[in-house]
């Protein structure tokens, strides 16, 4: 293998990465993640040695203890962040470093080793420029980046983890849905809950999306796209999707967006949304608001719009929501205008055709 190095990464070079050819026809019709490219990254936590061995390599199984603590505890934390190709033919991240930081809490939460920022955003520049022919350049399609972290200590003992592997994979994506920029339709879950005060629910881990999957699996049998959850100490308040954030657009122009405080994960998208509509001249307020509100203010025409974000799906119109005591179009039941122009400001300066006044793009080539 040709070995170089990336910052504080090793390279080592895949002696079997895809031929041109394949890399081309898998890029033309990625889906969403199930195509990945030919390396990643890896680095490992021990006590007594720290974060250490930090490489690119070629993409590969991970050979795991059955007892390693992880598979029984989920001591696992996730990240989620985009590359884009630019016009020019460069490419940029959009702000791996809020991503760093919330890695960081995740951990912490978690009881596990922090991983430095540094790194976090290091280990995501070298895969992609190891990686760099993979980054599609098909209008709305880009690279997801999959950082990832669980303990690897085996043995049953339900404690924190002492020793971490660190990895970082990546992959060609086009649209999430796959109805495209059609407005999707949710389902109210009032069965189940996804977060409760003092739980995890400002985090990324897979114990989180685990959770959702039962609910998520019930709205797809009511025909639905996505499901949507409440609080769950009322079973009245509006928190977040599966895996999604969610904003409310008024009569007046004036937005709503559920508070943080704790129960939903903090966006990165949500929040460049935000400073975005607020640039726009927009209000937004981030107040609770209830599922009660939504269909009365859905039918009495004061709610003209909603849409949920998140890195994979960026913004995504609600047209219909359903559930066992709602059912309520939005507007027409199509894709927003607002929605729209808030998509259309976020892509063009992630993608190079705007300019980029919140410094959010590390240009990586």
């Amino acid at each position: 293998m040709k070995q170089d190095t990336e910052g504080a990464f090793l390279l080592e070079r895949n002696p079997d990465c895809a031929s041109h050819d394949e890399r081309a026809g898998l890029i033309a019709a990625p889906g969403f993640g199930r195509v990945f490219t030919d390396h990643m990254a890896t680095m490992r936590y021990t006590p007594d040695r720290g974060w250490h061995d930090a490489k690119i390599g070629p993409r590969t199984g991970l050979d795991m203890h059955p007892a390693t603590k992880t598979l029984h505890y989920a001591i696992e934390i996730f990240e989620g962040l985009k590359a884009y190709r630019l016009p020019d033919g460069g490419a940029t991240l959009f702000r791996p470093d809020a991503n760093a930081r919330r890695f960081q809490s995740s951990a912490e939460r978690l009881a596990m080793a922090p991983l430095p920022e540094q790194l976090f955003v290091e280990s995501v520049r070298a895969l992609v420029r190891a990686d760099r022919d993979w980054i599609p350049s098909a209008e709305g399609a880009s690279l997801y980046i999959r950082p990832f972290m669980f303990g690897v200590d085996a043995d049953l003992v339900p404690d924190p983890a002492s020793e971490y592997l660190y990895c970082v994979l990546a992959n060609p994506v086009a649209s999430y849905f796959k109805s495209g920029d059609k407005a999707v339709t949710l389902w109210v879950s009032d069965t189940y809950t996804r977060a409760a005060p003092g739980g995890t629910g400002a985090v990324k881990c897979g114990g989180n999306y685990a959770a959702a999957l039962v609910a998520q699996a019930e709205g797809k049998r009511q025909g639905c796209d996505q499901v949507v959850f409440l609080d769950a100490v009322e079973r009245r308040w509006v928190e977040e999707l599966g895996g999604m954030n969610v904003f409310f657009v008024f009569e007046d122009g004036s937005l709503q967006t559920p508070p943080l405080t704790g129960t939903i994960l903090p966006g990165i998208t949500r929040d460049s949304l935000i400073t975005l509509a607020r640039g726009m001249g927009l209000t937004v307020r981030e107040e609770r608001y209830g599922i009660d509100e939504w269909q009365a203010d859905a039918r009495s025409g004061r709610l003209v719009e909603a849409f949920a974000c998140g890195t994979a799906a960026v913004v995504t119109s609600i047209g219909e929501v359903k559930g066992r005591e709602q059912a309520f179009t939005i507007g027409d039941g199509g894709p927003g205008p607002v929605a729209a122009r808030l998509k259309s400001a976020l892509t063009d300066i992630q993608f190079g055709r705007a300019p980029d006044p919140h410094g959010w793009l590390d240009r990586l080539f």
